[in-house]
């Protein structure tokens, strides 16, 4: 007994120094490993698949972890060897993984990021500064179609362009009234208060969903029935992932003509002198003029093809008439005559071809091109967004005009309101921005080069122009649009303050309809599972 017990003794002192340097090793590598395989584990059980859980399921060990994280980053500010990364990426293929994924997580502690298509503009669907796991919807993709209905249930990782193109497949005068990207995932454009230009005459895409299943922090399925009206309420404008997963929407379809018209026509400072006028009676007419017509207008600081060497602003209109290029020149004539609009400068289509228009195609390609995700494309970017009430007078135009060419680079999209929007009440959705509001600006600022300095350049300027902005946009609150993501709004740490965190960009981003989210909450994810930088937050005092 005495001798093995030496023996024993010598054979701990023997393993000593190599247990020491394994301390060295950082800790975070078996750490993860072991979370990995506890993750696994659960999820086998969960599911009674544990043959299909290593298919659905990438640690950063494996080969292919890169390839999956990258394919849905849509900003490449997120896309550096510093970016952090998660644990683990589930990429489910049937809604019973949602269900167990969400369990796991929640039993390990980890935090969970729910990605769709990954055009968040601040990449919070897929970066975070904890130990994180992306549940990434790209597989569950499906789209059902019922004519007779004119439905559709989508399910959150399809794309736009693949539902645009499926409603063509089977009918060429049903649509539905939502973005313009085409590789924009269903899951975050809808729950956010997507639009499109269509947005005039049929509103928001929120304004369409008739039903939605959401995988709740239970783990539960829930239909519109079993989730009750408050919540449907919320999923619809109020951002999805503070409250669930959504799998799935059901939305109503929209007719649309046989026909619709579209042109784009641009003018610069430097070769018009009317410039400004335009800009100035876009203002009354874009927000006023029929439903049918929507007026898209970017202004952008470019180089003169005048004055060599110098800057000056050009503005382009890009327009969608639910209509022909007769009815359209008619139109115009009488509520805009300043731009001159000719038949022959307007060109007619079907609706569909029109989606391939607005994403920037040449007219003629084909809608096939529709389905292509584009994977792993992005560029750098960063946006901010605004509500213009009240027209900005000529003088503050041609001011606003010197600003933008002293920067020399962050341009601004101005989104015509009025129409539908104004029919709506701000409280029938989770989305509040509608009647008062004459535009959006979406203030946009894209780049090519990786680098710090570069980085901290473009976002300064473009956080100037907003600021240069501030007399001529909404207040108290100045709000701004969830789906243009901007964490300069403010940001929440998810600790003791949340609440008093969430608020600061929670009014700003729901108005009047932030209380009553924070209630929903408050009622469906007490202990704030469902979380990132600006979700809505639990109220301490009623959870």
């Amino acid at each position: 007994m005495r001798k093995s017990h030496s023996l024993v003794s010598l054979s701990m002192q023997a393993l000593m120094i190599p247990l020491f340097l394994v301390l060295l090793i950082p800790l975070h590598v078996s750490a993860s490993d072991s979370v990995y395989e506890t993750f696994v584990q659960c999820l086998s059980n969960q599911t009674n698949q544990p043959d299909q859980v290593s298919n659905i399921v990438y640690s950063q060990k494996n080969p292919s972890f890169t390839t999956v994280l990258r394919a849905y980053i849509r900003n490449s500010r997120f896309n550096t060897s510093t970016t952090p990364k998660p644990t683990i990426i589930v990429t489910p293929t049937q809604e019973s993984h949602v269900q167990a994924t969400v369990i796991c997580t929640k039993n390990i502690g980890l935090q969970l990021k729910i990605r769709s298509g990954g055009h968040d503009y601040e990449g919070i669907s897929y970066i975070s500064d904890v130990p994180f796991i992306i549940l990434d919807m790209f597989n569950l993709r499906s789209i059902t179609i019922n004519l007779q209905e004119q439905t559709a249930w989508v399910e959150s990782g399809a794309t736009l362009g693949e539902l645009y193109y499926r409603i063509w497949e089977k009918s060429k005068v049903l649509g539905f009234p939502a973005g313009l990207c085409p590789t924009v995932g269903v899951g975050g454009h809808l729950s956010g208060g997507g639009y499109g230009s269509m947005l005039r005459k049929h509103g928001l895409s929120v304004d369409h969903v008739l039903d939605a299943k959401l995988v709740d922090v239970n783990g539960k399925i829930l239909d519109k029935e079993s989730m009750g009206e408050d919540l449907f309420w919320a999923i619809r404008g109020g951002g999805g992932a503070s409250f669930g997963v959504i799998l799935s929407y059901k939305i109503k379809l929209i007719p649309v003509p046989e026909t619709v018209s579209v042109f784009r026509i641009e003018r610069s400072l430097d070769e018009e002198e009317n410039v400004t006028d335009i800009v100035y009676k876009w203002q009354q007419v874009a927000p006023t003029t029929d439903d049918n017509l929507w007026m898209r207008m970017l202004i952008q600081p470019v180089s003169s093809k005048v004055n060599k060497g110098e800057k000056t602003i050009r503005i382009s209109i890009l327009t969608m008439f639910l209509g022909n290029a007769g009815e359209l020149v008619a139109l115009l004539d009488k509520d805009f005559p300043e731009l001159g609009m000719k038949k022959e400068g307007v060109m007619e289509m079907s609706w569909v071809d029109s989606v391939v228009w607005w994403a920037n195609y040449d007219n003629g390609t084909s809608p096939a091109v529709l389905l292509d995700r584009n994977p792993d494309s992005a560029n750098f970017l960063k946006r901010k967004s605004d509500y213009v009430q009240t027209p900005i007078s000529k003088d503050g135009l041609e001011w606003l005009w010197k600003k933008m060419i002293e920067l020399g680079k962050t341009g601004l999209v101005f989104n015509p309101y009025g129409g539908k929007m104004n029919e709506i009440p701000a409280s029938a959705t989770a989305f509040p921005h509608r009647a008062g509001n004459l535009f959006k600006i979406q203030y946009s600022m894209n780049w090519d080069e990786e680098g710090i300095e570069l980085e901290k350049n473009y976002t300064a300027q473009i956080r100037r122009l907003y600021s240069y902005m501030t007399p001529f946009v909404s207040k108290n609150p100045r709000s701004a649009f969830l789906n243009y993501r901007d964490l300069d709004i403010g940001t929440n740490n998810n600790d003791k303050n949340s609440y008093e965190e969430g608020e600061v960009y929670g009014v700003k981003y729901f108005n009047d309809n932030f209380h009553r989210l924070v209630k929903v909450k408050t009622a469906v994810d007490p202990h704030n599972f469902f979380r990132n930088e600006q979700s809505v937050p639990t109220n301490p005092s009623k959870a």
